[in-house]
């Protein structure tokens, strides 16, 4: 992790402004991203994940970051604008309020000073403070993308739509017909508020359940084949 330049100073301690216990803590952000980085990376070169890489993120516009460009949603497009500190900050408490459709399944961050030390954590991830001194490295990448999902066509698409409500154990211990999984998803869209998915995304979510986790389970965790 880096030291924060002046600029960055400047917006992310300006959070804490009117409360001064909220001191940012970017050690302290470093823990909190662990709960980000399973979606997310800060490293500059990094390959995305399920999210954009988050380096640059603190005063980039939003919905730009090239190698996500088709991924974002249409609701994040519309959002608009430059990831400011401050509208980061509101974002990250309540993600679905600020932007209703947007495909981040993260509840949010309730706590100012959790939001606080976090912003300061992405700070120094930027080519603002690329070239000041290493204070402390970042946390290495925990382990496969997708939990227990099988890899294949499709596993992106599945883990986004499914995992904001339900761990992906839950997910692949399913195994319903391809008629069933349509039925089920009509009852969550009707019956428990669940976005409705577009395409393509619907077509790969569908296909993917019904190869890899239909009546007899191919890919079941543990299973042998």
């Amino acid at each position: 992790m880096r030291f924060i330049s002046p600029a960055l100073c400047l917006a992310i301690f300006s959070l804490a402004w009117a409360t001064p216990s909220l001191a940012a803590d970017p050690v302290r952000g470093q823990k909190i991203f662990k709960k980000c980085a399973s979606c997310h990376t800060v490293k500059k070169d990094g390959k995305r994940k399920t999210g954009p890489n988050l380096w640059n993120i603190i005063g980039r516009d939003v919905a730009a970051n090239e190698a996500f460009a088709k991924k974002y949603s249409k609701a994040m497009k519309a959002y608009g604008g430059v990831w400011s500190a401050d509208r980061l900050d509101v974002f990250l408490k309540k993600p679905k309020k600020e932007i209703r459709k947007t495909k981040m399944g993260f509840a949010g961050l309730k706590k100012d000073k959790d939001r606080t030390d976090l912003l300061a954590f992405l700070a120094t991830f930027s080519d603002a403070s690329s070239s000041q001194a290493n204070a402390v490295t970042p946390a290495e990448d925990p382990g496969p993308e997708y939990g227990f999902m099988f890899v294949a066509k499709g596993v992106e698409e599945t883990f986004i739509a499914c995992t904001p409500c339900h761990s992906e154990r839950i997910v692949v211990q399913q195994g319903l017909k391809k008629a069933d999984w349509e039925e089920l998803f009509v009852w969550m869209i009707e019956e428990q508020d669940m976005e409705a998915m577009e395409e393509p995304d619907y077509t790969l979510v569908l296909n993917y359940l019904t190869e890899h986790y239909g009546i007899d389970r191919p890919n079941f965790p543990g299973k042998k084949k």
